[in-house]
Order: C-alpha cells, then structure tokens, then sequence
C-alpha cells in the first residue's frame, strides 16, 4: 500500500513539473498582451478557479474557518499576504521572460532556486550549512559570475525568480495552510488590485473579442494552468520522501532550458553552457550533501 502511495506521489509530481516545464509554450501564446495585464487575468482567474474548487469539493466551511483564523492571527496575515505579493512578482517576472526571449535564463532560475533557499535557511532560520552545501553555493555564484563577464549580461531574470520564490517558500513554511487554501487566499487577496488594474486598461485583450476570440480564451485558461499543477504538486508532496521531491524539482527547468533553445531559438553560447555546466555540478553535490545528511539524522 505504501509503495503505490509513493508511486501515486511520483505521478502527481512528475506530472506537475513537466505541466510547470512546458508552461512557456503557453505565455508565448499571448505574448501580444502586456506581461501586467497576463498577471492580472491569471490571478483573477485562479481565484475563480480556486473558489469553484473549494466549493465543488465541499471545503467551504473548512476555508471560512481557515479565512477567520489567519485573520485572527496577525503574524500568519503578514506572512500569506507577504507570500501573494513575491508570488506575484515571480509570476509577473517569468510571463514577461517568456514573452521577451529570456526563457534559458528563467530555467537557469529555477535550477539556482533551491541554493537560494539554502541562503535563506542559513541567514532567516539560522540553519547550519554542511561542507557539500557551501562548496555548492561556491560554485552557483561562480556560474552567475562567469555569465556576467563572458556573456556581458547580469542575469538579473533568474536572480528575481530565484530569489522570489525562496522567499516565498521560506514564508509559505512560516504560514501553516494546504495548498488548495494557500492559493485560494493568495488570489484572493491580490485580486483586488488585478480587477482594478484591468479596469483601467484603455486597451484590454480581454476586451477586444471581436479582434480574436482565442486572446479571452487563453487569458482565462490562465487559471488552470495555474491551479493544476500546483494541485497535482500538493496531491504528490505529501507522499514522497523530500530527497526525492528534490531531486525531480529540476524536470521542470530542463524543460524550459531544451524549449528556450530548441523551440523558441534563444541565444546558448559557450558562456552560458559554462555556467550550466556549473550549476549542474553545484546541484549535484547539494544533493549528495543532502542525502548524507538524511543518512546521518536516521
């Protein structure tokens, strides 16, 4: 029984990532709509989603009373609130990415994402950094070094999403709520502000079907591209060992990476196969360190 739990968790993950891997395809799609106004359909229409979902899975009454307590508790108020704020930005950053040509970098991103999530285990949690960790983050930031010299460019796009969504990780740890009702409240709370933005648009995509009904249709399809995987994630988290979630987490990445180059031909030069080259390493070792690690605790 426990094995096909695991086997079920597996599926879900690696569902989720290759849903997550292949997303760029489906921003290059409206990348004739401005990055802010993709952010403001996709956050409107995750709520709508979420809320259908809450509702059809007869989770009402468990999300209200999860509603009166956060707002009862302020540290946990500031901390989802906080989290729907940098989730929104990392979301903003990787559309406007995808639409600008910067899809190599957004995957460089999230392969550094977990090292920058070791940063901010040490600095905010206090957390001890093992040998294979720190030789690690050694060798990510001479990978971001070297793409900065060579390639001449900072690579501030996967330095954002990185940082971003460790920062939002870091806070959803610090904040206690399921998935289904973390997105749902983080919707909900920046909502708000995405109808009023769409509202002053003098150009809205959404607006103009009679232009082309597969713009309205896409930006609301922008909900379920977002709620999927990240239920088919929180459905797979829970019943696999955390080495093994950490290792699948780069699916998604690569991904991104083989799309950047091979479909949408962004630039992949010598520097910037250097740079991969060494955070593959990087990554490598972490992994090693943190299963030495979960050796040692048993």
């Amino acid at each position: 029984m426990q094995k096909n739990e695991q086997n079920n968790g597996v599926f879900y993950i690696v569902s989720a990532y290759i849903l997550w891997g292949f997303l760029p395809i489906y921003w290059k799609l409206v990348d004739h709509v401005p990055a802010g106004e993709v952010l403001a359909h996709r956050i409107v229409w995750s709520f709508v989603l979420m809320i259908g979902v809450v509702f059809f899975t007869r989770n009402w009454s468990n999300f209200m009373t999860e509603c009166k307590a956060i707002i009862a508790n302020k540290s946990k108020l500031l901390g989802i609130t906080f989290a729907s704020i940098f989730i929104s930005i990392n979301w903003l950053t990787f559309i406007w990415a995808v639409s600008s040509g910067h899809v190599v970098q957004a995957s460089l991103g999230y392969y550094i994402n977990p090292l920058i999530s070791i940063v901010l285990g040490v600095v905010v949690l206090k957390e001890k950094l093992t040998r294979g960790q720190f030789i690690a983050l050694i060798i990510a930031g001479l990978a971001v070094v070297n793409l900065t010299i060579r390639f001449g460019t900072f690579p501030w796009v996967a330095l954002i999403l990185a940082f971003t969504f460790a920062i939002y990780g870091l806070l959803k740890k610090t904040v206690d709520v399921s998935a289904m009702f973390g997105l749902t409240i983080e919707t909900m709370l920046v909502t708000p502000i995405a109808i009023i933005y769409l509202l002053i648009l003098s150009k809205s995509a959404f607006l103009a079907a009679s232009v082309s009904l597969a713009t309205p249709l896409l930006l609301i399809g922008t909900g379920i591209a977002t709620a999927i995987p990240l239920l088919l994630f929180a459905h797979g988290a829970k019943r696999i060992p955390l080495a093994l979630l950490g290792f699948l987490q780069y699916i998604a990445p690569t991904i991104m990476l083989i799309i950047g180059i091979f479909i949408f031909k962004e630039t992949f030069s010598s520097a910037h196969i250097t740079s991969f080259v060494l955070i593959w390493i990087s990554l490598i070792i972490f992994m090693a360190s943190l299963r030495s690690k979960q050796r040692i605790l048993r």
